[in-house]
């Protein structure tokens, strides 16, 4: 007598089924969990600060009066108008900063690069080569402005001191006088941040293969050749990266300007986060400053997507 075998679930292949099922339509969640701490702290300090900033600079915020009546865009009128008190003075301040940045971007980019290709040799103590390079950066912007404020002081400073034992002038006024004072600032900015922008170059020139190298010394390629056609295309990201990067940081240099020039001459090296800051923590108009920030973030994000064009340009014609 034949008999029909017929396959049942067992209890445990049911619960198994059913456990899959569940954790099929619960997956959903998963990355919003892994997300929720990472949006909390975003939202708490990016957002909520870009929102309160902004409802800030549409009032006449002083933090002393009870009062902050609303006025619209009328602290962002007064910036472009050039009869007006603020107005003047945020656009001196704007152009004093890309000054300094114009200044200071070329031997940022430019020298880090050199470092860098010395980093990258291979010679004895070149760790201590790296670490000598990279450890001003470490130190805090109050370290660095106090330091060379004393150091290019134009009477007891131990740069004119020793510009005069080499036979050189040694009577300029590093912190008192243009242009001196500028390149006091971009010299003292190159010596503390280079470090940074070398060691992120480093990391690209490592990631380059040592095969196109080869290949292009196979070629007969020297020294020069290889630098233009197998360097500088390897490191066009990171080179992005360290425009972009320091094109911020420049335009937003504060700390040496406050401690080392105090915006001399005549407000001459007070830059435009200089004037916000002054504006806003020592004459109290916050609504002022509020507006003078939200322009010079437009004007920095204008410019970086200027920078992220002509790089996507000259990626594309390649």
């Amino acid at each position: 007598m034949a008999m029909r075998l017929t396959a049942r679930p067992t209890a445990e292949g049911a619960g198994g089924t059913s456990a899959r099922v569940a954790t099929r339509s619960y997956r959903w969640w998963t990355p919003y969990v892994f997300m929720a701490p990472y949006l909390a702290l975003f939202v708490t300090f990016v957002l909520a600060p870009i929102g309160y900033g902004l409802w800030i600079s549409l009032h006449e915020w002083d933090i002393n009066l009870p009062a902050k009546p609303f006025v619209g865009l009328d602290n962002y009128r007064e910036l472009l108008d050039t009869g007006s008190v603020d107005g003047p003075r945020f656009w001196a301040a704007m152009r004093a900063t890309g000054i300094f940045t114009a200044l200071s971007l070329p031997f940022l980019l430019v020298v880090s690069l050199f470092v860098a290709l010395l980093m990258n040799g291979r010679f004895r103590g070149r760790n201590l080569y790296r670490a000598v390079y990279f450890a001003p950066y470490v130190l805090g912007v109050a370290v660095v402005g106090l330091l060379w404020r004393f150091l290019l002081d134009g009477n007891i400073g131990m740069v004119n001191h020793y510009l005069g034992v080499l036979g050189l002038p040694d009577d300029i006024q590093w912190t008192t006088d243009t242009p001196a004072a500028w390149w006091g600032l971009v010299g003292v900015t190159v010596w503390w941040t280079l470090g940074f922008n070398a060691v992120i170059y480093l990391a690209g020139l490592q990631d380059i293969p040592a095969e196109l190298y080869e290949a292009a010394r196979v070629d007969g390629a020297g020294a020069w050749h290889r630098f233009a056609h197998v360097t500088l295309p390897g490191l066009r990201p990171v080179f992005l990266f360290v425009v972009n990067a320091t094109l911020l940081a420049s335009a937003n240099m504060f700390g040496q300007s406050y401690l080392i020039t105090a915006g001399a001459p005549a407000d001459e090296t007070k830059t435009a986060i200089f004037l916000i800051a002054e504006t806003g923590l020592r004459r109290f108009e916050m609504g002022t400053a509020s507006a003078m920030s939200f322009v010079l973030a437009l004007a920095l994000m204008a410019t970086s997507a200027v920078v992220f064009r002509v790089f996507r340009d000259r990626q594309e014609d390649r």
